[in-house]
């Protein structure tokens, strides 16, 4: 779960330049809608996606600037999605960012390299942190770091 009481209108945004597409990919529907209604509020362009079956295509529709995506869903894994993501030559400048709560484990790390993903923020998350992120990734912001500095 994330902390949406957080005040988010201090968060930056340039406002005259188009707000980025963000493909939020995951299961489980009370954390997507959390997170879609986040980004929302900071001005970004959400589609969510809670099948991860329907994320491929919908990429291919859609061209997202941005995907966060959750590493273990079923029937098709973040993982799995990522790997489709990476070896397609329209989609694979897309950055991809996991969402997972077992980032600590090191094989899970070493395939998350595998499959294209270069960023990844572990649940439960602060909403200041995944915004970071997510500017981070779509060349925003020079840093990566969290919003509490690490």
């Amino acid at each position: 779960m994330i902390d949406t009481q957080i005040d988010l209108r201090h968060v930056e945004r340039d406002t005259t330049k188009i707000s980025p597409r963000i493909f939020v990919v995951d299961d489980n529907i009370e954390l997507l809608e959390e997170i879609e209604n986040l980004l929302k509020l900071g001005g970004y362009d959400v589609m969510a996606i809670c099948d991860g079956t329907q994320v491929f295509e919908a990429a291919l529709r859609k061209k997202p600037d941005l995907i966060l995506l959750d590493l273990k869903m079923a029937p098709k894994s973040g993982f799995q999605i990522a790997d489709e993501i990476k070896n397609s030559i329209t989609l694979k400048d897309i950055p991809l960012i996991a969402m997972t709560g077992f980032f600590t484990e090191k094989q899970h790390f070493l395939m998350m390299k595998l499959c294209g993903i270069r960023i990844s923020i572990l649940k439960p998350f602060n909403p200041l942190n995944l915004i970071t992120k997510i500017e981070f990734a779509l060349g925003n912001r020079p840093e990566e770091y969290d919003a509490d500095g690490t």
